[in-house]
């Protein structure tokens, strides 16, 4: 779904729309948690999700471990989200614009000040939520856990 589908799907639905993003490379409960938190938000969730280029140039050439085709499934499988997004572009900036959610929602490892789009989604009257993180939870824990045991 491009940018112009995602301002296409805002305009076709009803309700309020709230969106997240992020790479979602390997689904933990963290993922989920923040998902069914921005979807109780609101009446539908779109999630941006990072192309795999974007990740690379965010995460370095390890990342991501799985195909943004394959996380885009996963993520849409996900009974809290209604639509799934990829994106090229390093944030999710243009994406926002042209989709004008209602509630952009991150997690608790930003701030209000750190996070993309937040002048522009308070501009037309949205608001911005943070979800606090799962203790625990992190992609980055994961890989390194399983590279240890190998």
């Amino acid at each position: 779904m491009s940018s112009k589908d995602a301002a296409r799907w805002r305009e076709i639905g009803s309700g309020r729309v709230v969106f997240t993003n992020g790479v979602f490379d390997i689904l933990h409960v963290g993922h989920v948690d923040l998902l069914v938190a921005a979807r109780a938000l609101g009446d539908r969730l779109i999630v941006g999700l990072n192309s795999d280029e974007s990740v690379h140039r965010l995460k370095g050439p390890a990342r991501p471990v799985r195909s943004e085709h394959d996380r885009a499934y996963v993520v849409a499988a996900l009974e809290a989200v209604d639509a799934v997004t990829i994106f090229d572009q390093d944030t999710p900036l243009e994406l926002i614009l042209a989709l004008r959610p209602d509630v952009l929602v991150k997690g608790g490892d930003y701030t209000p000040d750190t996070i993309v789009g937040r002048a522009e989604v308070e501009s037309w009257g949205g608001r911005v939520h943070v979800v606090p993180l799962t203790a625990g939870q992190s992609t980055t824990r994961i890989i390194e856990a399983l590279r240890a045991r190998s």
